[in-house]
C-alpha cells in the first residue's frame, strides 16, 4: 500500500496547560521526519486559524526555538472555544475545511485538547469520511481536570496537581506563623470532576496539607461543611479546606453557579471560596480568608512534573505514527502499568466516538464516607505523575520560554 502523502495541521484548543507545548513539539518534530508528510503547518488559534486560513509554517522555525516548547506553558500556536454545529444541522464549517484541506493538500490533521475538542475531532472524521476526502484524524489528549474518558490519565493534570500539592504545602506553612488561628479556604479547579481539588491531599500525605477536601462527584452539604470546619478549627485552632470550584448540592445545582454559560453550554463557575468563606466568618465567627489559585493551576511551568513533560511529548509523537501507519478517528491513551512497585506508561489508541463528551470521575471509592476527604487509592494514582523536576532554560533566573516566528503558508498552488 502507497503511504498517504500530504500536509499535516497541529491545532490546539481549550484551556492550555503547563505542558501542551510538549504534545506539539512532539507531534511537530515528528511529523517533520516523516517522509509522507510534505508540510508541516500550525493552526493559528485552533479550528478558527484552520478556517480563516491562518496557518504557521513549521518547517520555518528555529530548531532550538522549538525545542523550548517542551517547558513553555499556554498554548503557543494559540486556542480556541469555538463550538462547531452538528453538520447534519449546519455544514457550513465542515465544507469551509475541506476547501481549506484541499486547498493547502493537507491528509493529516491532529487536535490537542480536552473533551469539547474531541468532539471537533470526531466531526471533522465524520465528515471528512462522508465526503470521500481521505484526511487522517487523531486527538491528542490535553486537560488539566484529567476528565478525559478511555486513557488512564490526561497530559497536563501532573503538573497541576504538583502546584497544587505544593501551594498547598506552602499555604499550610504560613498558616501556622500566628498565635491566632484562622480557617483558609482554597478553591480549586474542576467542573464536574475532582481530580485537581483531590490532588490537595497529596500536600496532607506529605504532612503539611489541607484538613478537608471537597470533590464534586459527592453532593455538598452546607450545615456539614459548617458541621466540619467548626469541629476542626475548634480542636486545632486553624482549619484548611481544599474545595473544587464544581461542587453541587445534592439536586445538581452548582454552589457557586452565576448563571452565565459558555459557547459550549457549561455554567460559568468563579467566586466559591470567597462564598463559602463569608458563609463560615457567619456561622463561626472565625477569621477567614479565601486563596483561589485560578489560572496558575494550568500555566505554572516553573514546577511541572518530568514526568507529565515527557508523556506529554509522547502523546504528540504518537499521534503522528498513528496516522502515518494508517489509524484514524483516534485519540492517543495512556495505559499505566505498575510492576514491583514501578510505574510506566505507554500509548495506545481509543475512539473518537467513545471520547467525545464522555467525563472520567474520581471513583467514590476513592473518596472518604462523608465526602470531605480522599483515601490512599487516590494519592497511589496521583503520585506517579508528579514525578521528576523540569529542565527549563533559565535567563537572569527567569524562565527562557519558546519565541516562535509563527511565518503563514501559501496554499499549494498561490
Amino acid at each position: 500500500m502507497n503511504p498517504l502523502k500530504g500536509a499535516c495541521i497541529i491545532g490546539q484548543s481549550g484551556g492550555p496547560t503547563a505542558v501542551i507545548n510538549a504534545s506539539a513539539l512532539g507531534a511537530i518534530q515528528t511529523a517533520l521526519q516523516c517522509e509522507p508528510v510534505t508540510r508541516v503547518l500550525g493552526a493559528a488559534n485552533g479550528i478558527e486559524g484552520v478556517l480563516q486560513e491562518r496557518l504557521f509554517d513549521m518547517a520555518l522555525e528555529d530548531p532550538e526555538e522549538l525545542e523550548l516548547l517542551k517547558y513553555t506553558p499556554a498554548s503557543a500556536l494559540g486556542s480556541c472555544r469555538y463550538r462547531m454545529a452538528d453538520p447534519a444541522v449546519d455544514d457550513t464549517d465542515y465544507r469551509r475545511l475541506l476547501e481549506v484541506f484541499r486547498k493547502y493538500g493537507v491528509r493529516y490533521f491532529f487536535y490537542n485538547g480536552g473533551n469539547d475538542s474531541m468532539d471537533t475531532c470526531n466531526k471533522i472524521s465524520k465528515f471528512m469520511q462522508q465526503s470521500g476526502y481521505e484526511c487522517r484524524v487523531i486527538g491528542i489528549p490535553k486537560t488539566i481536570d484529567n476528565d478525559l474518558y478511555g486513557t488512564d490519565h490526561c497530559p497536563g493534570f501532573g503538573s497541576a496537581a504538583k502546584f497544587i500539592a505544593t501551594s498547598c504545602m506552602e499555604v499550610h506553612q504560613d498558616l501556622r506563623v500566628y498565635d491566632k488561628g484562622r480557617v483558609t479556604i482554597v478553591e480549586i479547579m474542576g467542573r464536574h470532576a475532582g481530580w485537581l481539588a483531590g490532588s490537595a491531599a497529596l500536600a496532607t500525605y506529605a504532612g503539611a496539607g489541607p484538613d478537608l477536601v471537597y470533590l464534586p462527584e459527592v453532593p455538598f452539604r452546607m450545615e456539614e461543611f459548617w458541621e466540619d470546619v467548626d469541629r476542626i478549627y475548634k480542636k486545632k485552632g486553624s482549619c484548611m479546606v481544599a474545595v473544587s470550584e464544581g461542587v453541587q448540592y445534592a439536586d445538581g445545582r452548582f454552589v457557586a453557579e452565576s448563571g452565565d454559560r459558555d459557547v459550549f453550554g457549561h455554567t460559568q463557575l468563579g467566586g466559591l471560596g470567597a462564598m463559602l468563606a463569608e458563609s463560615v466568618k457567619r456561622q463561626t465567627g472565625a477569621k477567614v480568608r479565601s486563596i483561589e489559585l485560578s489560572l496558575l493551576q494550568r500555566c505554572a511551568s516553573h514546577v511541572a512534573s518530568r514526568t507529565d513533560i515527557d508523556e506529554a511529548y509522547m502523546a504528540g509523537k504518537a499521534a503522528v505514527e498513528a496516522a502515518i501507519s494508517g489509524e484514524t478517528d483516534k485519540m492517543v491513551a495512556f495505559e499505566r502499568k505498575m510492576e514491583n512497585g514501578l510505574y510506566s506508561c505507554k500509548t495506545k489508541l481509543t475512539s473518537l466516538t467513545d471520547v467525545a463528551n464522555v467525563e472520567k470521575l474520581v471513583p467514590r471509592e476513592w473518596i472518604n464516607a462523608r465526602g470531605n476527604g480522599v483515601e490512599q487509592p487516590f494519592i497511589d494514582y496521583v503520585l506517579p505523575l508528579i514525578q521528576g523536576e523540569t529542565a527549563m532554560q533559565k535567563e537572569c533566573s527567569l524562565p527562557r520560554f519558546a519565541k516562535l516566528k509563527k511565518v503563514l503558508a501559501e496554499p499549494e498552488q498561490a
